[in-house]
């Protein structure tokens, strides 16, 4: 029999994975204090990231509280329902869903909160939650590329190439359009037509039900506080993070008078803030050190097509050896500060190239543990061949856009 004592400890127990952010910590921490990192390139780099930090902390925060008044479920059981059983309709819902959700929202907020509610979609609605499971994982990484906001690197970029949230998505625009384009045919050809999923229709799921009034008037702030941050991205600019604080401060105020027991430390993402800070320690000791010799050597300096090509390439490929954060960080420092299109081509390799390994993104690490909590099984392999034919007719086309356009 198993003690209380040894119960709680079991609880307590933190997984590998959060053992190994921390360590990240540790590690950025201890170059800081041993003159690995200079303290003022240290200071520099917290700074820049500040800003990364206040937003995703804030529009976690709202993103969990809104899939707690149920607005997500609502929108997915919706989906469901509106596609009146045929495959194909729920096919471009879901992929509108899911593409809104990470361009206006996050990556992270896809992965978080509609991987689960695509999943107990699949299951209300009694249909194959592969195909579900892998419109979240793809999309969260190749639907990335329109906002600042939709990816961390895109703050970090935007930054550089000095480009406000409308500036930004009127560059973006074409290479995200050809990106969602591939995503579309390879998740149709290999997870959704009808010799994949064995079956002509489905069965929608029923509606959900708000009971009582205090359930309704959160259903409705929730919704009404993301309304608020979206609408706020074009005007707000850079301060996207001040936006995202101040919708989930309304929702937190909201449920704090109404649901308190929602309320709990755990809605903060601790791991993710301490992984970005380590990362954004880490990663400069390294370049001091000769991963920015190494990274530029793959990179290249041509301004034209073949440098953009180069970079992607690049970028696509030491997110999926390491992580797209140290990659787009690593590579953004070899890149000359004039070469615009080079840069948003190295954006485009690490937002979307990050799909054959579990680790090459947070995003896909994310969605992969909500399948695990669910019992869906990815074969490793298969994640692996078809994610690198995504990844590399994604990035081609991308760039190609991105060239096209300049």
């Amino acid at each position: 029999m198993t003690t209380p004592r040894r119960g709680a400890a079991r609880r307590r127990r933190l997984p590998a994975l959060d053992w190994i952010r921390i360590g990240l910590l540790v590690a950025g921490l201890l170059a800081v204090s041993t003159g690995l990192l200079p303290a003022a390139q240290a200071e520099q780099s917290l700074r820049r990231i500040a800003p990364l930090l206040l937003f995703l902390g804030s529009v976690i925060v709202l993103a969990t509280l809104t899939k707690k008044a149920k607005v997500f479920d609502a929108i997915a059981a919706r989906l469901a329902i509106v596609g009146r059983g045929s495959y194909l309709a729920l096919f471009l819902l879901c992929v509108a869903f899911a593409s809104a959700t990470t361009i206006s929202l996050n990556l992270d907020t896809t992965a978080v909160l509609l991987t689960p509610v695509f999943l107990a979609l699949a299951q209300r609605a009694r249909i194959a939650a592969l195909p579900l499971a892998m419109t979240t994982i793809w999309l969260a990484n190749t639907a990335s590329m329109l906002l600042p906001v939709s990816n961390l690197t895109n703050l970090l970029a935007a930054d550089r190439v000095a480009l406000s949230a409308p500036a930004f998505a009127a560059r973006m625009w074409a290479p995200q359009l050809a990106i969602l384009a591939a995503t579309m045919v390879f998740l149709w050809v290999l997870y959704w037509r009808r010799g994949r999923r064995g079956v002509d229709r489905y069965e929608p799921a029923p509606p959900v039900r708000l009971e009582g009034s205090r359930q309704r008037t959160l259903f409705w702030v929730a919704g009404g506080s993301s309304v608020m941050f979206i609408a706020a991205i074009p005007v707000v600019g850079d301060q996207i993070g001040y936006a995202a604080a101040a919708a989930a401060t309304v929702l937190v105020v909201a449920f704090a008078l109404l649901d308190r027991s929602a309320l709990r430390l755990s809605l903060i993402p601790w791991q993710l803030l301490i992984f970005v800070t380590g990362l954004f320690l880490v990663v400069p000791t390294l370049s001091i050190h000769g991963l920015t010799d190494l990274v530029t050597a793959l990179i290249g300096t041509d301004p034209g097509a073949e440098g953009a090509f180069r970079a992607a390439a690049a970028g696509a490929g030491l997110s999926n050896l390491v992580n797209n954060l140290p990659a787009y960080a690593a590579g953004e420092t070899a890149v000359p500060l004039d070469n615009h299109n080079q840069l948003l081509a190295l954006l485009i390799g690490t937002n979307a190239g990050p799909i054959i390994t579990p680790w090459a993104s947070l995003a896909t690490l994310l969605c992969l543990e909500s399948c695990r909590a669910y019992g869906l099984r990815i074969s490793a392999r298969g994640f692996a061949v078809h994610g690198f034919g995504l990844g590399v007719v994604a990035v081609g086309v991308g760039v190609l856009a991105l060239l096209l356009t300049a």
